[in-house]
């Protein structure tokens, strides 16, 4: 397909992507299950292979300690996993969020299909926002995605999303380098669990729009800013590259061609430096399909690359 998102839905205005179906807000999860595309399961089924080619055998044989897994509506394959391997199935990811919403004020925004089935998600706004100066205001968002492919486990995180451009970049949790709680596949799936873990990091939002505020009040001369985008961009294997039509066109974003690079917030400042790299990891670097970008933005290289840009433009104000 030449899409990598197979079906989608979403409330408000349309993703950047430019993907899904719209809905009213306040639908139910049924409702969510029918237009995300979330409305099957994944099925198991013991690894067989043929061997009657062979005259002496003659037979099915049975790979004994794998299964595959399958979709219930198609009957695609996913993938060959291990018996062992701990399934997370497309409803559980929006059962995630059932007392968030009707509880604690989330609001589901997105949901949908990778890889045709492959890896699926949804996206729910926490209500929580920030304003810097400039009235440049910064959304709280908690994502779920799980895969089948071997990919990724099964990951929860706060997101955060400038309004003005719609970049995403993954809120650090616990002060550490992760910024997610992940279940791995030889683990059964507790969203209890996760949502602890999560709550207990609900202060996390504040230290981290405490550090945006830092950078957005940190100017930077252009010999900084030059050294930042070259960390960013080049390879960190031995004698790596440097990526210079990348970092090209984040320097053309940082200098005024940005969404909101002219906001007294991001102006010659390290958070604008920081916008500059996600606004083109999910908006303008090259990709296959929208949905290719999304995937790599979300869970990809491109999320690399934005946590490695946080990561620099944190050494500017340590």
């Amino acid at each position: 397909m030449s899409h990598l998102v197979e079906s989608m839905a979403y409330v408000g205005e349309m993703p950047w992507h430019e993907l899904g179906n719209p809905l009213e807000r306040g639908q139910s999860l049924d409702v969510w299950a029918e237009q995300s595309g979330l409305n099957w399961e994944i099925k198991q089924s013991p690894v067989l292979f043929d061997t009657t080619n062979d005259s002496h055998l003659n037979d099915t044989g049975n790979f004994e300690d794998k299964s595959v897994l399958y979709r219930s509506d198609t009957g695609a394959p996913l993938s060959v996993v291990s018996q062992r391997y701990n399934v997370v199935q497309p409803r559980e990811i929006l059962e995630f969020y059932r007392d968030l919403t009707e509880v604690s004020g989330f609001e589901l925004e997105t949901a949908g299909v990778l890889k045709g089935g492959k890896k699926i998600w949804a996206l729910a706004r926490t209500g929580q926002s920030t304003s810097l100066k400039g009235n440049d205001v910064t959304k709280g968002y908690v994502l779920l995605a799980t895969a089948c492919d071997g990919s990724m486990a099964t990951t929860a995180q706060f997101t955060s999303v400038r309004v003005v451009c719609n970049n995403t970049l993954a809120v650090s949790l616990f002060q550490e380098k992760d910024s997610a709680v992940k279940v791995p596949h030889s683990t059964r799936f507790d969203p209890l669990a996760v949502k602890k873990s999560l709550g207990i990091s609900v202060s996390a939002w504040d230290d981290f729009m405490y550090q945006m505020k830092i950078l957005s009040e940190r100017p930077v001369s252009l010999k900084e800013a030059r050294n930042f985008y070259h960390s960013v961009f080049t390879s960190k294997n031995v004698g790596g590259k440097t990526n210079e039509r990348s970092m090209a066109k984040a320097i053309s974003l940082f200098e005024g061609n940005g969404r909101g690079s002219q906001l007294a917030s991001s102006k010659n400042t390290a958070f604008g430096l920081l916008n500059s790299v996600t606004e083109f990891i999910d908006h303008e670097k090259r990709a296959q399909s929208s949905g290719h970008r999304m995937d790599s933005a979300w869970f990809g290289h491109g999320a690399n690359t934005k946590s490695k840009a946080l990561d620099q433009a944190l050494l500017l104000v340590a």
